[in-house]
């Protein structure tokens, strides 16, 4: 039961998640958990903000029922290409709403579904939209609790928001399925049957990019022609030609290095979950830090199976979906 779960930190643990022996598969349990289940309804209210560098950011807001006392506001930073209709946004938002946490999705620029007007875009390492919009919404509720959590991309940016920007008055955090070494999963997902998933996530970020190319002038800043973007098929060529140049990198290997959150963990002073799965297929091993590197504000739950943020137990229409349960019971413990 996660009621039961009390969370250790200063330690690598392994998680109470116990899926049925069918659904013990990365693939099924990356795959199913989008499939399978269905996402709840999420009546959404959009609002859009200006940044200082004359571009946007979407938000989704999703607040409690009127019937349920506000307790505390919850942002969710999404993974690669997602946004407030990914699956695991929805579920993640309909039990923080039940417990009277009000929750914000941060859209990446370009991601709510409309570039945005320059040429810069979203990476693993981009906290300065996160930086601009926490002190915005602690202001719009002073009195009450402010929490973030982040999904695979989204988590290793919360990461390094949490190492390197303490002063945000984020009281506890979440990270779930993140890419915390991103050179390590950049080589993984080119791998076997993650090649997949690699490709699914390229033909978006190629779609969106010439998309945007359509109304941004970028050829200041991409020294790559439609058709050279049109031709990449890997992580590492989109982030040696695009990621990198946008964003003033020597190169993605430089990217990489500045941009993992691994190492920084040992920064972070506010109370952080980590979860994991150690058969996540679109990393390895070595996206799981050492000893050295969890500190006593950092708890690190690793599981044998989960996928990429999947963590299905049971497809049991009586059954509630693993992480936004265990998401919610940490997040409750900081509740008055």
């Amino acid at each position: 039961m996660i009621d039961s779960v009390k969370t250790k930190f200063g330690r690598i643990s392994a998680a109470n998640f116990k899926p049925k022996p069918w659904l013990q598969n990365a693939h099924v349990q990356t795959v199913l958990s989008k499939m399978l289940v269905r996402s709840p309804q999420i009546n959404y209210i959009n609002e859009r903000i200006q940044t200082p560098d004359s571009d946007f950011i979407d938000l989704a807001w999703a607040m409690p029922h009127k019937s349920v006392n506000v307790r505390g506001i919850a942002i969710l930073f999404h993974g690669l290409e997602g946004s407030s209709q990914s699956h695991y946004i929805k579920h993640v938002i309909f039990e923080l709403n039940a417990i009277g946490l009000g929750c914000v999705v941060m859209h990446f620029r370009g991601c709510s579904g409309e570039p945005n007007l320059m040429p810069i875009a979203y990476h693993s390492g981009a906290t300065f939209d996160a930086q601009f919009l926490v002190p915005i919404i602690k202001a719009r509720y002073a009195d009450k609790p402010l929490f973030a959590v982040g999904f695979s991309l989204g988590g290793n940016m919360l990461m390094k928001l949490m190492a390197h920007h303490a002063y945000l008055p984020i009281k506890a955090s979440i990270c779930v399925s993140a890419p915390l070494n991103l050179a390590a999963s950049s080589a993984a997902i080119q791998v076997g049957f993650s090649r997949v998933y690699q490709w699914h996530l390229m033909k978006s970020m190629k779609r969106n990019l010439l998309t945007k190319m359509q109304t941004v002038d970028m050829t200041a800043s991409l020294k790559v022609s439609l058709a050279d973007i049109a031709k990449m098929t890997t992580f590492f060529e989109f982030d040696e030609h695009i990621t990198s140049v946008l964003h003033g990198f020597r190169d993605a290997n430089d990217y990489y290095e500045k941009c993992s959150a691994l190492h920084d963990l040992v920064l972070i002073d506010k109370p952080t979950l980590i979860l994991h799965a150690k058969d996540d297929p679109f990393m390895d091993d070595r996206v799981i830090p050492g000893p050295p590197l969890i500190n006593k504000h950092v708890a690190y739950e690793l599981s044998e199976f989960g996928g990429h943020v999947g963590f299905l137990e049971s497809l049991s229409a009586r059954s509630k979906l693993w992480l936004p349960q265990r998401i919610t019971h940490f997040l409750s413990e900081f509740l008055c």
